[in-house]
């Protein structure tokens, strides 16, 4: 959810950055998270907002009487609920490695970990597509799609917010009612969703940032025992954010490889599922936003609408990180993807250093 960018770190240079592991603005990342001390700092609204709405991510999740497990337990939520939020405050030190803490309907809290934060806000059809299609972003908590629009009760995948996908065609159903057809990418099949549930992204949103830095002067490391991110300009640190790499699982062990890498392949959506290293049988994600590839595998930067719980190791090999915080990388890193480009392959990238060494 939170993030730090480049007024916010001052411009230090990296080789001071590091020193600063355990103390000051790094500390906002360390265990637990110093949620207190980044409300203070003023950030500004295009780049960090607290949420309004929640979506609970996991089968079920529990709203406690106080910001801790041990409280009083005095609600249940179910899958997909959309909560407003009153407040977000720090927990006690029984909420682990994520501290963050959601004050919810009825002054009841929930842990953060299981609620995405989305937002409302409903689309104007456009008139037209470009040849070839347009990409789209969900812009509503979630959108049920449907597989005929002659079956309204035919439903396909559920789509969450700030996912994406290619659309190729705007229909009318029997009541005149507009939809898009969306062509999914990995099955090579399509279904249709509410035309006013889904933005159609624009240059900007794509637009290149720091576009006057040469690319050998951009580094994004990865630091596995802390979970962060960080990215730096001439050795200045000017981005940061919480992450979630690959973990051991029972059928396996996933963790990112450390190394040197570079983002010489993106897409800006891909549906990850069977077959995919960073999802194995049990995954079927369509949607996946923001997508940078470290290595041929497919282990990748990308966003994530599963789960709000950066902090510790929990994917199957990728770098987990916020929507808003993967666009960010998307949009930084080399090569820079044009707006109607459905995947791009170039042979230099952006340099990417996975560290499994502690911070010094």
């Amino acid at each position: 959810m939170f993030s730090l960018f480049s007024s916010h770190l001052a411009q230090i240079s990296r080789r001071e950055f590091l020193k600063l592991s355990g103390i000051g603005v790094l500390a906002f990342f360390s265990l637990p998270l110093r949620l207190d001390r980044l409300l203070s700092t003023r950030l500004p609204e295009t780049e960090v907002s607290l949420p309004r709405l929640g979506r609970v991510t996991a089968p079920k999740i529990d709203g406690y009487q106080r910001p801790s497990f041990n409280a009083e337990l005095k609600k249940t939520y179910w899958r997909d609920l959309v909560l407003s939020i009153t407040e977000v405050t720090l927990g006690g030190e029984d909420s682990g490695h994520n501290r963050i803490w959601y004050g919810v309907e009825d002054g009841v809290y929930v842990h953060s970990g299981d609620i995405q934060p989305v937002n409302l806000q409903k689309q104007s059809p456009v008139a037209s597509l470009p040849e070839g299609g347009a990409l789209a972003e969900v812009s509503v908590p979630f959108t049920d799609t449907l597989w005929d629009l002659r079956r309204q009760d035919w439903f396909s995948y559920r789509l969450y917010y700030g996912t994406t996908y290619w659309v190729d065609q705007i229909q009318q159903d029997q009541n005149g009612k507009f939809w898009y057809r969306i062509r999914d990418d990995k099955w090579k099949i399509f279904y249709y969703a509410d035309a006013t549930h889904l933005r159609i992204v624009k240059e900007e949103d794509v637009a290149p940032l720091s576009a006057d830095v040469p690319p050998n002067e951009k580094l994004i490391e990865i630091h596995l025992p802390e979970q962060i991110v960080i990215a730096y300009e001439r050795e200045q640190a000017v981005f940061m954010a919480r992450t979630s790499t690959g973990a051991r699982f029972i059928d396996g062990d996933y963790r990112t490889p450390p190394g040197i890498y570079i983002t010489n392949r993106k897409r800006p959506s891909r549906h990850m599922a069977a077959g995919d290293r960073a999802a194995p049988n049990s995954y079927d994600l369509p949607g996946v936003p923001w997508v940078c590839y470290l290595m041929d595998n497919g282990i990748s930067f990308h966003g994530t609408y599963w789960h709000n719980n950066f902090g510790r190791p929990r994917s199957h090999g990728c770098i987990n990180l916020s929507i808003p915080d993967s666009r960010w990388v998307y949009r930084w890193t080399h090569p820079p993807v044009p707006l109607q480009k459905v995947t791009l392959i170039e042979k230099t990238g952006t340099m990417v250093k996975v560290i499994d060494k502690p911070m010094a």
